[in-house]
């Protein structure tokens, strides 16, 4: 039987073909599926060196066109099965096969975990620094200490420089820059939450830029959404933990500013958080 010829629009033809095989990529992600014709092709412009002639600036649009896809999932999954992934993305390429330990007795893969947050993220049309947040968040989980796996210990260390290292690579929009930074450090503490801790939970808010920059705060808890949901088995359209928050930074819109210092400005806010928890542990600063 022939084999039926890959998936090519005529218009790649014409394109630098590193260009031709990430804009492939992309296409992918705006409705279609990879088959084996496709992704063999697209292996075989890899292994003939046709990114290598392309600086990651270049390839930035193309991996920003399939993230914005409606399908973004689809596009990071191809270029792993063909092993572009690898080469233009080997933070995110070794997440893959990594164990990240679940609010169960359950464990789940890392790269599993990044597809289905971004397929979250599509579903919710979120914006770019959104899906790319949730992209790159875990990068410094790939070489966790085996000893300790399912749990990555000082993960935030090493993700630190290698998000910035992704994003100075591509040239990445600042805003996409400074949420996944916030996510690496961030995310995890959203996922833990408890309205018995009201201190903790101020000091996130002010760190998280909830009173200074309340569209950032937004996109953070968008990013902890998709992220919650990737786990799959979750009931309803909220994360209870950001429905959580969301209460606590409105029992902070009654906290008069004029007059207090900082230390006591965060003070009142923990009490008003108790308050509206019915915590008595309002008094504990660390997250």
């Amino acid at each position: 039987m022939d084999r039926k010829p890959p998936f090519l629009p005529s218009d790649l033809v014409q394109m630098h073909p590193g260009l031709a095989l990430l804009r492939l990529a992309a296409l992918l992600a705006e409705g279609s599926e990879a088959d084996e014709d496709t992704l063999d092709l697209m292996f075989e412009q890899m292994e003939v060196g046709a990114l290598d002639s392309l600086s990651p600036g270049e390839m930035w649009p193309e991996l920003e066109r399939g993230l914005m896809a409606p399908s973004p999932a689809t596009m990071v999954k191809a270029l792993r099965e063909c092993g572009v992934l690898e080469v233009v993305l080997p933070e995110v390429a070794g997440l893959f096969g990594v164990p990240q330990i679940t609010d169960t007795a359950d464990e789940i893969d890392l790269g599993m975990l990044l597809l289905a947050a971004l397929s979250e993220a599509a579903r919710r049309d979120a914006p770019l620094e959104v899906r790319f947040a949730l992209l790159v968040m875990h990068a410094g989980k790939s070489d966790s200490p085996r000893e300790h796996l399912p749990v990555h210990h000082r993960h935030i260390e090493r993700g630190v420089p290698r998000i910035d290292a992704i994003c100075e690579r591509f040239g990445v929009p600042g805003v996409c820059h400074d949420l996944a930074l916030m996510a690496l450090n961030e995310c995890e503490r959203v996922h833990r939450v408890s309205p018995v801790r009201a201190g903790p939970v101020a000091a996130m808010l002010e760190r998280s830029g909830a009173f200074r920059d309340p569209v950032l705060f937004e996109k953070l808890l968008l990013v902890a959404t998709c992220d919650y949901f990737g786990y799959g088995d979750r009931l309803g359209e909220t994360h209870p933990k950001v429905d959580l928050l969301g209460q606590a930074r409105d029992a902070c819109a009654g906290v008069e500013a004029d007059g207090l210092d900082d230390a006591d400005l965060s003070l009142a806010r923990a009490q008003a958080i108790a308050t509206a928890f019915r915590s008595e542990r309002w008094a504990d600063s660390e997250a």
